[in-house]
């Protein structure tokens, strides 16, 4: 059975990100993955070290949110409408950023964590999202609600918690790539 056309775009989306880590850190050596561009700015390592700890975070979040949906038997095949203010939060999270935000510090990625060990576990993170979006499959996306990674009291539709979850990705990536193409970026 083919997927509902949002998590058609979803999985291309999640597998875009997959391409585009892979090509962001071809040829890095570790010294190039834990550079900083400034002292207080992330490297790739922290940047797709980040990614892994929110991914995981609230990977459980929307299983549980998936289960939640099976079991109150919210199904749907779509279109699915997203709010106002989910359509607002998903332009916050996409890049460039239109503004810097501090990371809470659950969030907070490892002081100098090993490139050569996060990507394969962020790039596995991928694969276990697309592997998700089968399971939510058949699943009303903007009824089915998840909380939000961000914000404890806000929840969103399943489809906008795959879509954040994508498009803060990409904005961390922005930020790989903003990190990879300074001028005294170590090429190592």
């Amino acid at each position: 059975m083919a997927l509902c056309r949002e998590l058609e775009d979803l999985d291309r989306q999640f597998e875009a990100i997959t391409a585009d880590t892979t090509d962001l850190t071809h040829g890095l050596a570790e010294g190039a993955f834990n550079w900083r561009p400034e002292p207080d700015r992330w490297s790739i390592a922290e940047c797709l070290s980040h990614l892994d700890v929110v991914g995981r975070r609230y990977m459980r979040k929307i299983d549980a949110g998936i289960a939640s949906a099976r079991a109150k038997g919210l199904t749907g095949r779509g279109p699915f409408r997203v709010g106002l203010l989910e359509r607002w939060y998903l332009r916050m999270v996409e890049p460039p950023p239109p503004f810097r935000v501090k990371a809470p510090l659950v969030y907070v990625p490892a002081a100098d964590p090993s490139g050569t060990a996060v990507l394969p576990s962020f790039l596995a993170l991928q694969d276990e999202f697309r592997a998700q979006l089968r399971e939510a499959d058949g699943l009303d996306l903007a009824r089915a609600r998840v909380p939000s990674p961000a914000y404890k009291k806000m929840t969103v539709g399943l489809g906008t918690a795959f879509a954040a979850m994508a498009a803060h990705e990409r904005r961390h990536l922005w930020q790989a790539r903003q990190v990879r193409g300074s001028r005294s970026f170590p090429e190592i």
